[in-house]
């Protein structure tokens, strides 16, 4: 499994490179740029290439985990799960969201076990590369790069959108919007983690508060007679009014039922800033999973029974859409249009912690270049900031196309869900022994039902757009290509995850012996 890194024994950590891969010491200048941390003197170069890599430790406890959990998703709540009426009707949504919702609580419970065993900045990556090894760490790692890079990018489009259509700051062109919240938010991701989740977690419960407040009023209008009012397609094979699209609709609307917890599956990489992350992450996990499924259950029927799953099918503001039942804005439709803009921004706030994280251990690593896990005298890693932000800038003022980048975005997820759900499976099987603060309920059953739901949810993704699908692919092989010709020879050693991979490996040799 380890046999790219450098040997360790469980006493000592690995100092030394195997023959394709490369301690810190090794390092050249232009791969390993000065940080402004100096080293400490007398530090050996393992030690100081960490300390130039080092991020700001116990700065968030389980609260701030959870309002993170919950920022990542939030504003699918607001938009875009609707648009999964249109192809599958109410019925065949809200089955696709119970499965997709299934998914996202076994996979949840299967990080927490994963998180507690392996509390590092690499979240998904490194429970990949503990048990599939450096392959499976890459892809692992890569996918949840598409994700959080592309995500983002696609949220801030929307920000723009609702900007505009709110007269906010006569603004006639979108891409000073997008410049300037990634230049705000980015900045104060600079200033500091502990500031970050904390305005994260306001803006948050902002838009957690106005949600419950646009259930309530929706609610008063609710009409069961209204869910099933979607024309039925007489030729889809087993159509009724529930089903207007037919069976194959339930599959189609799988991304959809997804947007309501896509993005909950990020907490672990929060692990090396939190307090206590053995025993917070499994807790804020489950927080957060209750608190989106609790969301999700309230929108979803509010929204549709207000005013009929065929007025919200493919409304750009579906809640605002459900309130206005004579077409004309009220003092609540235009609040929660205001708190609209809110989600967006929490969820666009935290995926933009998200990404730089997962950039930041897949550089540290080697994996990527290891000038990008460079972090600032606030303990920022400062290019992996930067750099996901000027592409995803570019990405959306090139294009203005969310939608699109938000289905190469959920391509990615899957494949990382499959890939981290069979980690736990692997790991439950290769390394029983291994101690586990916490246990996943159900064990292996648990991450294989996750397992199989992301293949599922995977293969529904060229049913709603082929297009992003291959692009997705095609992104995914370039970086295959990297890693295959480059950056697997160059792993650095004593990066947390290698070292954790080389102590398992030599203490399964020890256990030969």
């Amino acid at each position: 499994m380890a046999d790219d890194i450098a040997p360790a024994t469980p006493s000592a950590r690995p100092s030394s490179a195997g023959p394709s891969s490369t301690s810190p010491s090794s390092a050249s200048p232009s791969s390993a740029s000065p940080s402004s941390t100096s080293p400490s003197p007398g530090s050996s170069p393992e030690d100081a290439y960490l300390e130039r890599r080092t991020l700001r430790r116990g700065s968030a406890g389980w609260l701030l985990l959870t309002g993170l959990g919950v920022a990542y998703v939030v504003s699918g709540d607001f938009s875009g799960w609707n648009l999964g009426l249109a192809k599958g009707g109410f019925g065949g949504l809200a089955i696709a969201t119970v499965l997709m919702g299934a998914m996202y609580a076994c996979l949840v419970f299967s990080l927490a076990e994963l998180s507690a065993i392996l509390p590092t900045a690499g979240g998904g990556y490194g429970f990949a590369r503990r048990a599939l090894g450096p392959w499976g760490g890459f892809l692992t790692g890569t996918a949840i790069l598409i994700e959080y890079i592309l995500a983002p990018a696609a949220i801030v489009i929307f920000i723009g959108d609702y900007v505009e259509s709110l007269g906010l700051f006569g603004l006639t062109s979108s891409w000073p919007v997008y410049l300037g919240c990634f230049v705000l938010f980015i900045g104060v991701h600079l200033w500091g983690v502990g500031e970050a989740l904390r305005f994260s977690l306001i803006v948050t419960a902002i838009a957690v508060a106005a949600l419950l407040i646009f259930a309530a009023g929706a609610l008063t209008d609710f009409s069961v007679a209204r869910l099933d009012d979607i024309p039925v397609d007489t030729g889809a094979a087993g159509s009724s009014s529930w089903l207007p699209f037919g069976v194959l609709g339930i599959w189609a609307a799988f991304p959809f039922g997804m947007w309501f917890f896509l993005g909950v599956e990020g907490v672990p990489l929060a692990a090396e800033e939190a307090k206590d992350p053995v025993r917070s992450m499994p807790r804020a996990l489950a927080l957060s999973m209750g608190v989106l499924a609790v969301l999700a259950l309230i929108t979803f029927f509010a929204a549709t029974g207000a005013q009929g799953a065929n007025a919200i099918k493919e409304a750009g503001n579906p809640l605002v859409v459900a309130l206005e039942g004579n077409g004309e804005p009220t003092a609540l439709s235009r609040f929660v249009n205001y708190a609209g803009l809110a989600g967006l921004v929490a969820s666009f706030f935290s995926l933009i912690y998200a990404g730089s994280r997962q950039l930041f251990a897949l550089s540290r690593a080697g994996y990527l270049p290891r000038a990008l896990s460079l972090t600032s005298r606030r303990k920022a890693p400062y290019l992996g900031l930067l750099i996901p932000g000027a592409l995803g800038f570019a990405l959306a003022a090139g294009t203005g196309n969310g939608a699109r980048m938000l289905n190469i975005a959920v391509f990615g997820a899957t494949i990382s869900y499959a890939l981290m759900a069979l980690s736990h499976i692997v790991l439950r099987r290769s390394e029983p022994n291994l101690a586990r603060p916490y246990r996943t309920p159900g064990g292996v059953v648990t991450s294989s039902a996750a397992f199989v739901l992301a293949l599922s949810a995977l293969v529904a993704t060229f049913l709603v757009d082929k297009d992003a699908a291959f692009i997705a692919l095609a992104v995914y092989a370039v970086a295959l290509a990297y890693f295959a010709i480059y950056s697997r020879h160059h792993l650095v050693a004593s990066a947390p995850e290698e070292e954790f991979a080389a102590l398992a490996a030599a203490e399964a040799e020890l256990s030969r012996d």
